[in-house]
C-alpha cells in the first residue's frame, strides 16, 4: 500500500487532531504502533511540526470520520493521478553518503566479473553515473591505481537476489544477440544458492594440460636400451681408443707383405 507523504509529521498531525487508535495511524504512515505512542507521549518526534494530511491531499475528511467512528477501519491514502508510478521511477538509486566512497571498489568488481552488465544496469545497481562507470571501464579514472574490486553485496550497496536477477538478463540479452559464451560466463549466471551447494571441479594445470592421456610404453624403452649395449660403452678414454684384438693369421698377412 502506498504510503504518505512525510510520514512522521503527518503522524503527529493525526494524533493531535484526531482520535484515531495509534494502530491504525501507524498502518497508514508505515511505522510502529510503538512510535505513535511515543509520539503522543512525547518522547518521539520532539519538534516536528504536524503536516495536514487533508489540506495536502492525502486524506478526505470523510476518510478520517471513518477511521475514527471504526477501530478496525484502514485509512486509505487518496488517490492522486499525478504520483501514479512514482514508487517506480528509474534512475540509479540513492545511496548514503557514508557508503559513496565505497562505489568505485564497487563498480570496478561488476566491471571485472561481469563484464556482460550495461553501464545502465551497473548504475542501478550501486547508485552511480555512467561517466564514472565509462572511467573504470577504461581506466582512466583519476583513482584508479588505488581502487581495489569489493563485491557491492558486501558493502551493502544491492542485494545478492538484485545482482542474480541483472546478471541473468544481461545474460540472456547476450544469448539472443547470438554470442557464444564461455565455461567462466556460464559458471557467473548460476545463483548464489546454486553456487554454494556445488562441489569444488577438479582442475588441471594449464602448464599439463593436454598430457592427461599421455602414456609411456615399454616398447620404445626397451630399443632404446639394446641399441646403447650395441654400441658399446665408452665411459672410459681407453675402452674409446682400444683397437680390437689381432689374430694369428692377420700377423702372418703382415709379415708375407712386408717381405
Amino acid at each position: 500500500m502506498a504510503k504518505p507523504i512525510m510520514a512522521k509529521a503527518t503522524a503527529v498531525w493525526l494524533v493531535d487532531n484526531t482520535t484515531i487508535s495509534f494502530k491504525q495511524i501507524a498502518d497508514f504512515v508505515g511505522m510502529h504502533e510503538l512510535e505513535v505512542q511515543g509520539i503522543a507521549d512525547g518522547d518521539v518526534a520532539q519538534g516536528v511540526k504536524g503536516f495536514d494530511p487533508i489540506a495536502n491531499n492525502q486524506l478526505t475528511q470523510e476518510e478520517i470520520d471513518a477511521a475514527q467512528d471504526n477501530s478496525l477501519h484502514k485509512l486509505k491514502l487518496k488517490f492522486n493521478a499525478a504520483a501514479e508510478g512514482e514508487e517506480k521511477r528509474r534512475g540509479p538509486r540513492y545511496t548514503p553518503l557514508s557508503k559513496r566512497q565505497d562505489r568505485p571498489a564497487s563498480i570496478l568488481w561488476l566491471v571485472k566479473f561481469h563484464p556482460e552488465l550495461s553501464d545502465g544496469q551497473v548504475s542501478k545497481l550501486v547508485g552511480t553515473t555512467k561517466p564514472t562507470i565509462q572511467a573504470i571501464r577504461e581506466r582512466t579514472h583519476w583513482n584508479i591505481s588505488n581502487i581495489q574490486p569489493i563485491d557491492p553485496v558486501a558493502l551493502g550497496l544491492c542485494k545478492q537476489s538484485e545482482l542474480d536477477a541483472a546478471v541473468q538478463k544481461a545474460a540472456a540479452k547476450k544469448a539472443a544477440a547470438g554470442e557464444v559464451m564461455n565455461d567462466d560466463e556460464r559458471r557467473k549466471l548460476v545463483s548464489t544458492e546454486q553456487s554454494l551447494g556445488m562441489d569444488n571441479e577438479p582442475k588441471i594445470p594449464t602448464a599439463i594440460e593436454g598430457l592427461e592421456t599421455f602414456t609411456l610404453s615399454g616398447s620404445s624403452t626397451d630399443d632404446e636400451e639394446d641399441e646403447d649395449h650395441s654400441k658399446g660403452d665408452y665411459s672410459d678414454a681407453d675402452s674409446f681408443f682400444s683397437l680390437p684384438d689381432s689374430t694369428e693369421e692377420d700377423d702372418d698377412a703382415e709379415d708375407k707383405a712386408k717381405g
